[in-house]
């Protein structure tokens, strides 16, 4: 599929996701937030895709925010529905899809950007990357799971100052803080991110998406995360993933796990 806003590159398991904007900083406008969100339904949906990165082309800008020439008229009613809109069709989807999504943070990841590289699994940053949550300079809050997100990410202080303030912090603070997982040079950004990914890929893909359900249930009001893992935990029993890497370990060979 063609996509105004975004490239698409699969290779031997790997899709990688660039939001390909570069005169507007890689900005989320709504038709990217559609494409972005078709583009990971297609990935997720192909049985020889098991790790999705999602990065920004060029040197500058993984995502510098939201294209606010979009919404700077909204009314309150249409505000609301903007941040439910998107939250629905990206960023809670990103989150809860059932392969890994890696985020590839190249640069400026203000604002959208930054909800969008949360809602990944999770993050490796190039040594120039600057990130943060500047919405309430713009007398606004992150509405698209910031407040939610950020929190978990770096602990409520850390997350309360950065948002008061509007403040960006560097690639090696948010590594300190938790918010990424490692850093490297720009021009290694992408290979560390596949590197990564082939470590992912030995594993099974069922048991990865069952993880991904169990660990995010976690973090949902109302629901009991043990009792999430001891059903996730029972329902692998019955996969050939399970027979499969079972019986690799006890003849003492590489498993081929059929993803099923």
């Amino acid at each position: 599929m063609s996509y105004n806003n975004i490239l698409t590159n699969s290779k031997e398991g790997i899709c990688i996701i660039t939001i390909n904007r570069p005169k507007k900083l890689n900005a989320l406008n709504q038709e990217t937030i559609t494409e972005l969100h078709q583009a990971f339904k297609e990935a997720n949906d192909n049985s020889d895709i098991k790790v999705i990165i999602i990065t920004g082309s060029g040197e500058k800008a993984f995502v510098a925010g939201a294209d606010i020439s979009e919404f700077a008229d909204f009314s309150v009613e249409e505000g609301e529905h903007l941040a439910e809109n998107g939250q629905t069709l990206l960023f809670d989807y990103v989150e809860h899809l059932s392969t890994p999504v890696i985020a590839a943070v190249n640069g400026f990841a203000l604002g959208g950007g930054l909800e969008l590289a949360m809602s990944a699994h999770f993050r490796i940053a190039s040594d120039n990357a600057k990130m943060g949550l500047p919405e309430v300079s713009l007398g606004v809050i992150p509405g698209y799971g910031g407040t939610q997100r950020l929190p978990q990410l770096v602990g409520k202080g850390r997350a309360m100052e950065l948002i008061m303030t509007a403040g960006m912090i560097d690639a090696n603070t948010a590594l300190n803080y938790g918010l990424v997982n490692h850093v490297t040079k720009q021009e290694e950004l992408l290979p560390v991110c596949e590197k990564i990914a082939w470590k992912i890929m030995r594993n099974s893909s069922v048991a990865i998406g069952a993880a991904i359900h169990a660990i995010n249930a976690n973090y949902k009001d109302g629901v009991d995360g043990f009792k999430v893992e001891i059903k996730e935990f029972g329902n692998c029993f019955g996969t050939d993933d399970f027979e499969e890497g079972t019986s690799a370990f006890l003849e003492k060979r590489k498993a081929e796990f059929p993803g099923k």
